[in-house]
């Protein structure tokens, strides 16, 4: 699968240049029959072809993709009246006409945009005006060189199979390439609505992602019991200006380890700068204090390593057990946060639990 994802890739990537690489075969395999057939106006004309695209594969080395695109129709729709001037319609070199069609399409979508798309349609149109044409003409005209039935068959069988790998090949580019471009835009579906409800820094969730956690627990009438701890890195900014935002950086992702470690039942949200707030389900007050002072003390030992030092750090807690006065998540977070301030105001790195005044 992987060598078949490799090849896929490549051929998207350069699918111009292979392009151009097969028409340069198909008109060497032509110069080929004509040559056995004797039929020296297409001898020439198939010598011209080659070089044609031989130019078109130089041209493709320096992007110049358009012309390359342009070159392709007008030689093959040439190719396609002057072969059908003199060998007749019986041969099949018509089909060329047919095989381009996928080749205007595919190309077309990528080099045109808006309203220039209209071009393909066109493009389109004139490729099978000109089919029309060579039939009502060439129906019943005699074609100038008449070849053997082994050498027609073997040019209906080749035009044929031509057209119908083009018809294949370029749909199952096509397809694939869409394919992956919606299993891309999944992904970056995917990914923004995890950016939508998660931190970038600290993959905690953010305000977006966690308040709907607690709504449906205060909407909904529920026996369990929860609280909410309001959290803030004590002298956050004196860690900044001292070391640098990278080490405050540190600092906010060395506290988040810990916190997941010994909150691993919780919900956490970095709630907006060194600011931390976590929900815990089924804690009664008790429990929740014992739990929030286990990680006070873990986060004032365990030091961040920045480079060749050593960072202490502290917090202070707020912490609030919901009752059914709040009536949303935003009430209980800022009355546990008004406990945290307190805290702030009276020691720092310091859990409280109660209303001081």
């Amino acid at each position: 699968m992987n060598v078949v994802r490799k090849i896929m890739h490549f051929l998207i990537h350069n699918g111009i240049i292979f392009t151009v690489g097969v028409m340069c075969l198909v008109h060497v395999t032509l110069l080929v029959i004509f040559s056995f057939a004797g039929v020296q106006p297409l001898v020439r004309f198939n010598v011209a072809s080659v070089i044609i695209y031989v130019i078109g594969l130089i041209s493709c080395k320096f992007g110049r993709v358009m012309p390359v695109y342009i070159s392709i129709i007008v030689e093959v729709t040439v190719y396609t009246i002057f072969s059908t001037y003199y060998i007749g319609l019986k041969c099949g070199t018509y089909c060329f006409l047919f095989s381009i069609v996928p080749i205007i399409i595919y190309f077309g979508c990528f080099l045109f945009k808006g309203a220039r798309r209209w071009s393909i349609v066109l493009m389109l149109a004139i490729n099978f005006a000109v089919f029309v044409v060579l039939y009502v003409i060439f129906t019943k005209r005699e074609p100038i060189y008449e070849l053997t039935p082994d050498t027609r068959l073997l040019l209906v069988i080749f035009s044929s199979f031509v057209m119908i790998f083009s018809t294949i090949f370029y749909n199952t580019i096509y397809i694939y390439a869409n394919e992956r471009e919606i299993v891309n835009l999944e992904k970056k579906n995917k990914q923004l609505s995890v950016d939508a409800h998660e931190d970038v820094l600290t993959t905690l969730l953010n305000r977006r992602g966690f308040l709907p956690l607690i709504e449906p627990m205060i909407k909904v009438t529920s026996s369990e019991e929860f609280c909410v701890a309001f959290i803030d890195i004590d002298d956050f900014k004196v860690i900044n200006d001292s070391y640098g935002h990278e080490a405050g950086d540190e600092v906010l992702r060395h506290i988040t380890t810990l916190m997941r470690k010994e909150m691993h039942d919780c919900d956490i949200c970095r709630w907006g700068g060194e600011e931390i707030v976590i929900l815990m389900k089924g804690y009664d007050m008790e429990t929740a204090k014992e739990r929030l002072e286990a990680l006070r003390k873990s986060i004032e030992t365990i030091p961040t390593a920045f480079f060749n030092k050593q960072i202490f750090v502290t917090i202070t807690i707020g912490l609030e057990k919901y009752s059914k006065k709040y009536k949303t998540p935003e009430e209980i977070i800022k009355a546990a946060d008004k406990r945290m301030y307190y805290g702030k105001q009276h020691g720092k790195n310091i859990l409280i639990s109660k209303d001081m005044d």
